[in-house]
């Protein structure tokens, strides 16, 4: 029987009709060794932002776990990729909260949803998660309403927990979600953040990297978080290269993220910021038909700027794969070959770390590969 050791034991094998190997060429990686981050936990293989999804990332070998931090009603921060909790968790079958659903415009998108900010913490811990792909992830399903919304406390001990059990330190690279807009509703996501951190021995320890979309935000708690953590690095996630960060276009400011990807543009997120993340197709642009095009200058453009590089997400489906790396297996597909000669190629641009939504197929990657 093969079971996932023995299946990722034979890929290896399997993989020289893909393998781009690491040529002496190839870009030079500011890191000593690529970080698997764990993209809202093992999403691929239990639902995301769940502490199944952590406790799984942690056992198939992630660097740093993931949370998503949304704000409540009452001032708490909780796990979630967004405010809209409707594809998420079990809102739409609790009949107490039907009329709480509505229409709001976040970062610009105008969305119709349950939102965390209308529900306290007590409130949102009658819900239960629910996979969000349930379509490409029919197998996550089976793990639909068995867990809680966790609170970012919650995470911490989790992986505090873990690193105790194993002797391995994960790192944590939280992301503050929606900073503008939680502000415009009384909100400071970034004072609870940092009050947080500062109270967990292990958070003012361990490896912490913070993520956001905006700039104003990593520029604001930049010394406050490196005094709670001397070890804190700060990433600017990097959105649509035609989008406005956020924060920039509720100041009138017409800067985007394109914008910010040039070279001029990558000096000045190093006076805010130590790392960029940008999309896989910020490094390789896709055709209409999802094929690979020619590569961007955008990795090494950013390490002379000295930035380093976590691109995001490695997914193992081959929904998500470009068109020369998917197998005939239909859009749904597991891939896991895919998904590992697509990292590579990364990896031989010079990429620092990436996001993998399957930690255990991108930790196989970098431990027989560096």
């Amino acid at each position: 029987m093969l079971t996932r050791r023995r299946t990722l034991g034979l890929l290896s094998a399997a993989l020289p009709a893909l393998h781009l190997s690491r040529s002496a060429k190839a870009a030079p990686s500011l890191a000593p060794k690529p970080l698997v981050f764990a993209h809202r936990g093992a999403s691929a293989l239990r639902p995301e932002h769940t502490l199944g999804a952590y406790a799984k990332a942690m056992l198939d070998g992630a660097d740093f776990i993931e949370p998503d931090l949304v704000m409540t009603k009452d001032g708490h921060l909780v796990v979630r990729h967004e405010s809209n909790i409707a594809d998420t968790t079990d809102v739409s079958d609790h009949p107490e909260f039907a009329d709480r659903k509505k229409t709001v415009t976040i970062d610009g998108q105008k969305q119709t949803g349950w939102f965390t900010t209308d529900f306290t913490l007590a409130e949102l811990k009658t819900l239960r998660a629910r996979e969000r792909l349930a379509t490409l992830r029919v197998h996550n399903t089976r793990y639909n309403d068995r867990f809680e919304i966790p609170t970012f406390e919650e995470v911490i001990e989790v992986v505090a927990a873990q690193a105790a059990a194993t002797g391995k330190t994960f790192g944590l690279i939280p992301e503050l979600k929606h900073s503008t807009h939680f502000h415009s509703l009384g909100h400071d996501p970034e004072a609870i953040f940092l009050k947080t951190i500062a109270a967990h021995e292990y958070t003012r320890q361990a490896p912490l990297e913070i993520q956001s979309f905006e700039t104003s935000n990593l520029a604001r708690i930049r010394e406050q978080a490196l005094a709670i953590n001397p070890q804190t690095r700060l990433m600017l996630l990097m959105g649509e290269r035609k989008q406005v960060p956020p924060d920039l276009a509720a100041a009138g400011k017409t800067t985007t993220f394109g914008n910010l990807m040039t070279p001029s543009g990558l000096k000045d997120v190093r006076h805010y910021a130590d790392v960029i993340g940008p999309s896989n197709t910020d490094l390789i642009p896709r055709d209409s038909k999802g094929a690979w095009l020619e590569p961007s200058t955008l990795v090494d453009d950013a390490h002379r700027a000295g930035l380093l590089v976590h691109s995001y997400t490695a997914r193992p489906e081959n929904y998500f794969l470009p068109a020369q790396l998917r197998n005939d297996a239909g859009p749904a597909a597991r891939n896991p070959q895919g998904m590992i000669a697509e990292v590579r190629r990364y990896l031989d641009m010079g990429i620092d770390g990436f996001f993998t939504d399957d930690p255990a197929l991108g930790r196989h990657l970098v431990d027989t590969n560096f």
